[in-house]
């Protein structure tokens, strides 16, 4: 089995407050970078892959932790593990376009993987493009470790789990946490380890997905 963990990339100010950011590419903030100083990987993660969304706030991430491990490795840029895009949405927060949209809010939400931004893209069709690259995984068989999205996080916990989005998640993601899954030949993922603590003052003070 071939492993693979995530992590979300550290805070940005759309983050503090609360906007869904998808495709609009913003640095860390100031309180991201040093979070993301703080963190320790497990000394296994500097012989993985590594790789990180073309988004600066996932490559800035991605670049910080690197520093913290012998070694530094190569850092693969990955098109496909980009958020999901939010189209119309992005600038807005969720309380926001609930009070805009009203029911057809509801019903969009109610939609769980097949949910749709105007001009974005939904769940699934984030699951569809990370299909061959966790295939691709697969197939090469060593072990990855990507800085990635909330959305990207979610679609592969989704795949795992055969998590709808419907309803809340089974377990609840943290940001600031490895989740690790395991690919099988085809690049099906399962869950092995969630929530693994990077830093060594972890609490459950941070921030869920």
């Amino acid at each position: 089995m071939t492993r693979l963990a995530l992590l979300r990339h550290g805070p940005t100010e759309w983050n503090r407050l609360h906007r869904l950011q998808g495709r609009s590419d913003l640095p860390l903030s100031a309180e991201g970078r040093a979070q993301v100083a703080a963190l320790h990987l497990p000394m296994e993660i500097a012989a993985y892959r590594w790789w990180s969304s073309p988004l600066q706030r996932c490559r800035e991430t991605a670049e910080l932790l690197a520093r913290s491990v012998p070694d530094t490795p190569a850092i693969a840029i990955e098109p496909r593990l980009i958020e999901m895009s939010y189209g119309a949405w992005e600038g807005s927060t969720l309380e926001e376009l609930r009070r805009r949209h009203g029911k057809q809010m509801e019903q969009w939400e109610a939609q769980g993987v097949d949910m749709s931004p105007p001009d974005g893209e939904s769940p699934r069709a984030v699951q569809e493009r990370l299909r061959p690259w966790l295939g691709e995984l697969a197939r090469d068989g060593r072990d990855s470790f990507a800085v990635v999205h909330k959305g990207v996080i979610r679609a592969i916990y989704a795949l795992a789990t055969g998590w709808s989005m419907v309803r809340k998640a089974p377990d609840r993601l943290f940001d600031d946490r490895l989740q690790i899954f395991t690919l099988d030949s085809s690049g099906l993922p399962a869950v092995q380890s969630l929530n693994v603590a990077l830093a060594a003052a972890d609490s459950d003070a941070g921030a869920a997905a």
